[in-house]
């Protein structure tokens, strides 16, 4: 599963820079752009320092905080949306990712506390 997670958030990072690059090239896009490109892109970042941490709380620190990006990343998607710079349609599935990495990561956080407790 923590192979699979890898993958995952490297894909979803990939699909974030895909989606800047596609980006209107007007101030605004570009602005929200860039910060959706930092925060979709370290999600995997964290989870794979998560990966490697030397104990539990350090596991949980970092995947709480690829939780924290992944809000942020999904608070920008519906900007794109609502400002109407970007179709819904065209980032459904990658809020549907987000929404499902975000679960994923809950779980992980939940299980390594039970397991703790």
């Amino acid at each position: 599963m923590r192979q699979d997670l890898r993958k995952r958030t490297k894909q979803f990072a990939l699909r974030i820079i895909k989606l800047y690059s596609a980006l209107p090239k007007s101030t605004e896009a570009q602005a929200i752009g860039k910060q959706i490109l930092r925060s979709g892109t370290s999600v995997g970042a964290h989870y794979r320092e998560a990966y490697r941490s030397r104990s539990d709380a350090d596991y949980i620190s970092k995947i709480e905080v690829g939780l924290q990006e992944l809000e942020e990343t999904v608070y920008w998607l519906e900007l794109l949306i609502e400002s109407g710079m970007v179709l819904a349609e065209k980032l459904n599935s990658l809020m549907g990712e987000a929404q499902e990495l975000t679960a994923i990561l809950v779980t992980c956080v939940k299980n390594t506390r039970h397991k703790s407790e």
